[in-house]
């Protein structure tokens, strides 16, 4: 698989990515019950499949996601590239509680060595800019432990240019992960653009959009989705959102079948066609998924693709962006 190089540093990262979100178990944001012995499996066969980096989160299943990796790692001769993020601590009701007080994070780091059980971590990130005004002091303590040796490099996830320019000037930003794909394309405004010229890598999440773009979904198949999958409460899951991006889905369809592309495929393509991305994380709870995902890293869109599926994209972003930006400013 083709390797991009991330930002300013040395590392060298597959297009694509495994996402390990689904993979945490249940807790307030997830996605319903989750095999251990699947994980681990669907690890593996990524490793196996020529993937280098695995990304995680401290709060993915309140620790959970970050043991079960560390359980795979023992499996493997060769280690991949390890990312994790800190600043959502959890209740005891594994409810997330955002904290980006340096003593926390500096805690946070030790907890997420000691889960994955290696020594360093390639790419720690704060995961969200929450409280913002803690945002310099959690930086500064991620900083600390690059020089410390704790941390290979640091990067942001879901900032903005001006949060990004503001922690610049303490240390340098390795990568951005924002959110991005066919329904949601807030970075391309401003983002993509700032981070291609201050040199910063830029990891895209949610690239199918919790598995929305994979065409499988039906509105049966929404309500079939377990109790504690966060997804029964995503506004992208439910009327009127759901049925924008239903009927968009269907017309997409034809152009990924006619290229020999599965949903999933031409829409992890379709987020790879920017230059400014280095890779996409590709969520997996199983073996086969990341099997079938796996091949958009090497089946870019052609130009006439992309020709036909930007105009089917127009008036349904339209929609959904204005939806977001109204529930961005707190509006109903």
């Amino acid at each position: 698989m083709e390797r991009k190089k991330l930002g300013y540093t040395d590392l060298e990262l597959t297009r694509i990515g495994l996402g390990t979100w689904a993979i945490g178990g249940p807790w307030q944001y997830g996605w319903g019950p989750q095999d251990d012995a699947d994980s681990i499996a669907t690890i593996l066969r990524a490793i196996d499949a020529g993937i280098n980096w695995i990304d995680t989160a401290a709060i993915y299943g309140c620790g959970h996601a970050e043991k079960v990796i560390g359980q795979a790692l023992t499996q493997l001769s060769e280690k991949p590239i390890i990312a994790t993020k800190c600043g959502l601590r959890w209740d005891e009701q594994h409810r997330r509680v955002p904290c980006l007080d340096g003593d926390s994070v500096r805690r946070e780091i030790d907890e997420s060595l000691e889960r994955l059980g290696v020594e360093t971590i390639d790419l720690y990130q704060i995961h969200w800019p929450e409280p913002e005004e803690k945002i310099e002091e959690a930086w500064e303590e991620i900083a600390k432990a690059v020089k410390a040796g704790k941390i290979r490099y640091a990067g942001l996830s879901n900032c903005n240019a001006e949060q990004i320019s503001r922690l610049q000037p303490i240390h340098p930003i390795a990568s951005l992960q924002p959110l991005y794909n066919m329904l949601i394309r807030f970075v391309e405004e401003d983002l993509l653009e700032f981070c291609a010229k201050n040199n910063i890598g830029v990891i895209c999440y949610s690239p199918m959009q919790k598995g929305l773009l994979t065409g499988k979904f039906t509105p049966e198949k929404v309500q079939a989705l377990a109790e504690d999958d966060h997804r029964r409460r995503d506004p992208t899951f439910n009327p009127p959102i759901f049925d924008i991006c239903y009927k968009l889905i269907e017309d997409l369809r034809p152009i990924a079948e006619k290229s020999g592309k599965t949903m999933a495929q031409m829409a992890i393509s379709w987020v790879l066609r920017r230059p400014e991305v280095t890779a996409a994380i590709v969520g997996a709870r199983r073996p086969g998924q990341i099997e079938e995902t796996i091949q958009a890293a090497d089946r870019p869109l052609s130009e006439q693709e992309l020709q036909q599926i930007e105009p089917l994209l127009k008036d349904s972003n339209e929609t959904i962006m204005k939806f977001w930006k109204r529930r961005r400013k707190g509006k109903k």
